[in-house]
């Protein structure tokens, strides 16, 4: 797919197919992308973790307040935030905002390179961060920042939601 093709391709999907599994070359294909996304000062804030056990999976949908589409996917990818990793370069700022941000980059990366694939994801911001760390029993040093389900959609594509027009939301500064 050309490249502009994939990010208009790439949607949310909240349902899931269960008899499609995604293959350990596809999540490999997944993290490769995410590992090659930038991050500030090249410190690499992240670490993924692969969620393929149905009832880790569920765990997951209670720390996603009730989203049971999580459980419906074959997978589901937290990414976590190493936020010292950050700070040790860059302080305060490292620790509360780049670590953040190279995370979100590496989410999106492996959302087009899905979407490449003819897989379908859906960032999953909103959930309990304490609930999500204690199913997946993260160290104390990382931060659930993300969770990505991944898989084949229930249904066929409906389309994209609406996006707001180029000049709601651009300034020409010259």
């Amino acid at each position: 797919m050309e490249f502009t093709d994939v990010i208009q391709a790439r949607r949310s999907v909240r349902r899931f197919r269960t008899d499609m599994p995604v293959s350990d070359e596809q999540v490999q294909t997944l993290l490769e992308a995410a590992i090659a996304s930038p991050s500030a000062g090249n410190c690499q804030p992240w670490h993924f973790y692969v969620v393929r056990d149905p009832a880790l999976r569920k765990g997951l949908v209670t720390a996603a307040l009730g989203q049971a589409y999580v459980a419906e996917a074959p997978v589901v990818i937290v990414v976590c935030a190493d936020p010292e990793r950050s700070a040790a370069r860059y302080g305060s700022r490292g620790r509360d905002l780049y670590c953040i941000q190279d995370t979100a980059i590496a989410t999106t990366y492996m959302m087009l390179a899905a979407t490449n694939m003819g897989l379908e994801t859906c960032w999953i911001g909103a959930f309990d961060e304490e609930r999500a760390a204690a199913v997946l029993d993260l160290p104390p040093h990382l931060r659930p920042v993300a969770m990505l389900p991944v898989g084949h959609a229930a249904r066929e594509a409906s389309g994209r939601s609406s996006r707001r027009p180029q000049e709601d939301v651009v300034t020409f500064v010259e």
